[in-house]
């Protein structure tokens, strides 16, 4: 049974406010662990990082780890289930902290965007993403994603190869930046910017242009150089 929105307020041991969940999906262990497939979990694996959030530690069928970000609580979840079973994980800790549906943030690889380029969507369909439809069939449609290009092969007799197929050397070009920018800017989407979030990311990957007199000034100091 979809829980939709109607989880109320508090947390498992108390009154507190629920944190926000802020889930990341791939599959576990090392043969996935460069996969397309597994940037959610790259993308926590920085904000982790980036945040100071302690080490990981197993809890409701993953990897959690907690902290406050932006003065909110945060808690990161890596589903330790395959990617198909994701909504089990989420489940467990959404009814634990009794976090609404619309408090869980979820990073997914997404096919439909180039590479490199990302968009924050609030509720929707899961377009065959398995571990999107696992999340649906638990905890409703209305949670909000962060959806991170990993680029389409063209044929869809080839999604599955291409998204259980390791990101090439030459990715880590725009990958890393990415992953960097994702989590420097992750307090905006905590603070429910989401139009803040995707205007800096994508200003961090593409650096706007330098003006005009500034641009002209380089290249008239070019004239005398070496050619």
């Amino acid at each position: 049974m979809p829980f939709g929105i109607s989880f109320g307020r508090g947390s498992g041991s108390g009154t507190a406010e629920p944190p926000l969940l802020v889930v990341g999906l791939g599959n576990p262990g090392a043969r996935y662990a460069g996969n397309r497939h597994n940037i959610g979990f790259m993308a926590v694996d920085a904000i982790a990082r980036r945040h100071g959030f302690p080490p990981w530690r197993s809890r409701f069928q993953g990897q959690v780890s907690e902290a406050s970000v932006a003065g909110r609580r945060v808690l990161l979840l890596k589903p330790m289930t395959f990617m198909n079973r994701s909504g089990d994980a989420v489940g467990q800790a959404a009814r634990y902290f009794k976090v609404p549906t619309t408090d869980v943030l979820v990073f997914h690889d997404e096919l439909d965007l180039a590479e490199g380029r990302l968009r924050v969507k609030q509720g929707g369909g899961h377009a065959g993403h398995n571990g999107l439809r696992s999340l649906h069939a638990v905890i409703g449609p209305d949670y909000r994603r962060v959806r991170l290009g990993i680029g389409h092969p063209g044929d869809r007799e080839q999604v599955l190869g291409h998204v259980l197929k390791d990101f090439a050397k030459a990715d880590a070009a725009w990958l890393d930046p990415l992953l960097e920018a994702i989590a420097e800017r992750f307090p905006d989407l905590v603070a429910g910017d989401a139009g803040t979030f995707m205007s800096k990311v994508a200003m961090a990957l593409q650096p706007p242009k330098p003006p005009r007199a500034e641009r002209s000034a380089a290249g008239d100091s070019g004239k005398d150089g070496a050619g």
